[in-house]
């Protein structure tokens, strides 16, 4: 059995090195044969390439499409050669026996088709601009470290390439496994430390996330019925009460823009009450 390790990438050659440094044959605890790594590099200049033939000769470079997330993840799976993808995501830091695990879910439970992984932070939130999609107990496949078999992935035509931006489309896809009754379970021992990375652009980044949300929503009735103008009003009570709760921890740190974007969520409900995004 062949592991396919797809790592997205664009314009952060920093956190590839460090990411591509863990998943090296001489860390990794599997035989190099059994696995493949392949960066699909959706930079311009196609700035991942030189630094991989330099420094990662075991590590196979592709371009991107430069379409987006989603569409490079497709990439690197119509590139790939395993029977099985791995995902994981430019910044996140695999741990040493990432791979074993996935390998040995795969032989010792051939009815399950699909894996998420454990993804954590090694300290404190300090900031309210610092995001991390920390999944210690399953239930949202998020893409920065799931495993998939390859049948399936291509069954389910990959990850949606219509998503504006990089949000919900591995929402989507885990939906749709569901869908499909397909077996898939949560490995805890399969591991990336993905670190709090501040976003000084969080008030853009919520702007695009809700592009991705109407998209999703535009997808599914369900989610139409529970995704409503009360959903976000909610969300704007909820966050806000939390901002306030949690400032002094935080020392206000990102204080005045996460305000900011805890109304956006009042925003976002009053267009759909007036009917102004479908």
């Amino acid at each position: 059995m062949m592991l396919s390790v797809i790592i997205p990438t664009c314009n952060r050659n920093d956190l590839l090195s460090k990411c591509l440094n863990q998943l090296s044959p001489a860390i990794q605890g599997i035989d190099k044969n059994t696995y493949e790594v392949i960066v699909t590099d959706d930079s311009k200049d196609n700035i991942a390439k030189a630094l991989i033939a330099e420094n990662y000769n075991w590590v196979k470079w592709i371009a991107g499409p430069k379409k987006g997330p989603a569409a490079n993840r497709n990439n690197g799976a119509k590139n790939s050669k395993g029977e099985w993808l791995v995902f994981i995501d430019d910044d996140c830091l695999p741990e040493i026996n990432i791979l074993k695990e996935y390998g040995n879910a795969i032989n010792t439970n051939p009815e399950v088709l699909a894996y998420e992984g454990r993804i954590f932070v090694d300290k404190p939130q300090t900031s309210f601009l610092e995001e991390s999609p920390i999944n210690e107990h399953g239930g949202y496949f998020w893409s920065c470290n799931i495993c998939i078999n390859a049948l399936l992935f291509k069954k389910l035509e990959g990850f949606d390439e219509n998503f504006p931006f990089a949000a919900m489309e591995d929402v989507d896809f885990f939906n749709r496994i569901k869908q499909g009754n397909v077996q898939y379970e949560f490995l805890y021992t399969a591991a990336v430390l993905h670190p709090w990375r501040k976003n000084n652009k969080l008030y853009k980044t919520i702007l695009k996330r809700y592009k991705s949300d109407l998209y999703y929503i535009s997808k599914y009735p369900a989610a139409r019925e529970r995704m409503t103008y009360k959903y976000y009003f909610k969300n704007f009570l909820i966050f806000l009460r939390n901002t306030i709760k949690y400032s002094l921890k935080y020392r206000f740190s990102g204080f005045g823009q996460k305000v900011h974007c805890d109304f956006l969520q009042f925003y976002f409900g009053l267009r759909l009450l007036l009917k102004l995004d479908k």
